[in-house]
């Protein structure tokens, strides 16, 4: 059994025990989640689409952790103008673990 969820503008193709890094949640460690915003779920070959979400599905899941990813260089540069520019950014994340689907 899987289902696709939407979170923080990104869809997920999530099963029951996979563990999920989604953009950063306002939730405490070890706190329950539930994501409402089902597009899909495949139920041993019975298959509920939404239109755009399948009602009365839900996902629930725990947060495992909040961290933040490595860091992503971006540099500039124009040829012969001595124009540099460096600049780092790490996004946040937080890490899910999926506990139940149900639909």
């Amino acid at each position: 059994m899987y289902a696709v969820i939407q979170t923080g503008g990104k869809q997920y193709r999530v099963s029951e025990g996979d563990i999920l890094r989604v953009e950063t949640l306002e939730a405490d460690i070890k706190a329950k989640v539930t994501f409402d915003q089902v597009l899909f779920v495949d139920k041993n070959g019975d298959l509920l689409v939404g239109q755009p979400t399948v009602k009365g599905a839900t996902v629930e899941a725990e947060v495992v952790t909040h961290d933040r990813a490595k860091k992503v260089l971006i540099f500039k540069k124009r040829r012969t103008t001595t124009y540099q520019r460096t600049q780092g950014h790490r996004q946040g994340f937080t890490e899910v673990r999926i506990k139940s689907i149900k639909a």
